[in-house]
């Protein structure tokens, strides 16, 4: 999809050489997806102690207690 932006170049310029990113094109997929994945670990956040899971992660792993 082709999309004319109006973008502030000291911004492009400097997110390119911290990322190390070459092309802007890149540079924008990239920031997009880390902006997507942000979202949706916050939206995971809000679920933290409200889920109650009755997970034995030694017997998951196979595991067994020495003790």
């Amino acid at each position: 999809m082709r999309t004319t932006l109006d973008l502030p170049e000291h911004l492009i310029d400097e997110a390119m050489k911290l990322t190390k990113i070459n092309t802007k094109t890149q540079l924008i997929i990239t920031a997009l997806e880390d902006m997507i994945r942000k979202a949706r670990l916050s939206e995971l956040k809000e679920f933290k102690g409200k889920i109650d899971l009755d997970i034995d992660m030694d017997v998951i792993r196979g595991r067994q207690c020495r003790f």
